[in-house]
């Protein structure tokens, strides 16, 4: 396996050089609506650019933070470099975090035109099934041939549907490990042992004591709509399916479809939050805020050891100590976690690939999606560090690429890359690892058991509601919109699929 040294100076050789030297039904009707006029007007610019021999420019939606003013002004910088290597310009649009499920769903369901779009286990399946993206299955081993032999194989293999290939999956975390992590001021104050917390019921004590000492306006966990408790599911497998309310058992040898929802272990998780909510240990707002503000005590994220440094840099923290809590473990959903599709009817389809191909193998472009504008967001240091200026870039850069040709953060492990690698050789394989749930025989029972979780999953994963009550009648809701058919559809389906 090369190191990830060695690939950025395979990319660094492709750029030429170092990175261091360069509401109601009305309103959501009208709101289609006026999403269906927009997307046939940029249709029809795109064309014209296409037959008149212009620069065209595609268009790129992904899922992120707030926008600053002068993010348009900075991604025509990007442009300008992606112009240059493969003649091709980006119109990058970011959905918020809250946003992100209902903006992509209205995209496809209205067919406004695209070219890229960020995918992940939530909606791929659905997405795919729905015709929305492009099969790339031979295009991409044919367009851009660096891009298919970087991936691993088995990448490759987690993301298809059908046996075709309709995004390309970033090679980064791409097996599951789950750490909490906290304050280091908060880890002095009250002589936290971080190597002690690896559950929810370990933390419990921590977080009460915390709440205790530091008031009544204090909230140890700070949760929003966009940030629901990260990895709450992670002991079941949810076969790539899109669907929170099923799944089996990640060491489960018999593969047995569950209701997640029915399981003890999640059942007891609920009522934990529920008591956190219940004693101010969660915020108040938690269940309707839309979007959360920054300073927070404790987070809980996938990742690895080294990425505290960069969860601190988002949150505005000096420094956050972190515990392994889950992992690594290797899922079809897990390697789906982030990808990049092809609009089917997008008119340019390999220089999406193309687009694609440059951010992992092209370190200097792969620095600015990730980090921003050089001398404006981030500067190099002269040991070969970025030095973050700013802190409100609101590109994600696990959306965008691999990570091992990026350029490491000031205050990072330099071999953090390494820690990546070496999670994802040691990662366990789920019982049903290979395996996604063909939906399309169910697609109305699926559609409607998400619209019933959709309308009770901020109250029961941010704690506000009482699972004793309200999970009963989510369940029964599920149910007879036919959460059970799904099941039984699910278990024929892994049953042949292994026999």
């Amino acid at each position: 396996m090369r190191s990830p040294s060695r690939w950025r100076a395979e990319a660094a050789r492709r750029q030429g050089g170092g990175a261091a030297e360069e509401s109601s039904s009305a309103e959501e009707s009208s709101a289609e609506e006026s999403s269906a006029e927009e997307s046939s007007a940029e249709e029809s610019s795109q064309e014209e650019a296409s037959g008149s021999g212009e620069v065209p420019t595609l268009v790129y939606w992904t899922v992120g933070g707030t926008t600053p003013d002068d993010f348009e002004e900075s991604i025509a910088k990007i442009s300008d470099y992606t112009e240059e290597k493969i003649g091709v310009r980006l119109d990058v649009k970011i959905a918020s975090w809250n946003d992100y499920d209902t903006k992509m769903k209205n995209i496809v369901n209205t067919g406004e035109y695209f070219d890229l779009m960020f995918t992940n286990n939530t909606n791929y399946a659905n997405f795919v099934n729905l015709g929305a993206f492009a099969d790339i299955t031979d295009l991409v081993q044919t367009a851009t041939p660096d891009l298919y032999s970087f991936v691993p194989e088995k990448l490759w293999a987690g993301a298809q549907i059908h046996g075709k290939v309709y995004a390309v999956p970033t090679y980064k975390d791409s097996s599951l490990t789950q750490f909490y992590y906290i304050d280091d001021t908060y880890v002095q104050k009250y002589n936290i042992d971080m190597t002690k917390i690896d559950s929810m019921q370990a933390l419990d004590p921590v977080v009460r004591q915390v709440k205790e000492a530091e008031g009544k306006s204090f909230y140890p966990i700070k949760l929003d709509q966009g940030s629901l408790w990260n990895g709450f599911f992670n002991n079941y497998d949810g076969l790539a399916s899109g669907i929170q309310a099923i799944g089996v058992k990640i060491d489960d040898s018999s593969r047995q479809v569950v209701c997640t929802l029915e399981q003890e272990d999640i059942v007891e998780n609920l009522k934990l939050l529920h008591s956190w909510y219940m004693d101010g240990i969660i915020n108040p707002d938690a269940n309707v805020l839309t979007e959360g503000d920054k300073g927070h005590m404790f987070g809980n994220a996938q990742g690895w050891p080294s990425a505290a440094a960069s969860w601190a840099v988002g949150q505005g923290i000096d420094k956050y100590i972190v515990n392994k809590v889950f992992g690594p473990i290797y899922t079809t959903e897990t390697i789906q976690g982030s990808m990049n599709a092809i609009s089917v009817n997008s008119n340019y389809k390999e220089e999406a690939l193309k687009v694609l191909q440059l951010m992992n193998t092209d370190s200097k472009f792969r620095d600015m999606c990730a980090y921003g504008i050089e001398g404006k967001d981030f500067e190099y240091t002269e040991d070969g560090f970025v030095n973050r200026i700013t802190d409100n870039w609101p590109w994600p850069s696990y959306t965008q690429g691999t990570f091992f040709i990026m350029t490491n953060q000031v205050g990072t492990d330099p071999n953090q890359w390494d820690e990546v690698i070496q999670q994802n050789e040691e990662a366990v394989a789920s019982s049903c690892l290979g395996f996604a749930l063909d939906v399309s025989n169910i697609q109305n029972e699926v559609s409607t058991v998400n619209t019933v979780w959709d309308k009770y999953k901020y109250d029961l994963l941010t704690g506000a509601s009482d699972p004793e009550e309200v999970l009963p009648k989510c369940i029964e809701e599920m149910k007879d919109v036919g959460l059970d058919t799904i099941i039984a559809e699910a278990q024929k389906q892994i049953d042949e699929f292994f026999k």
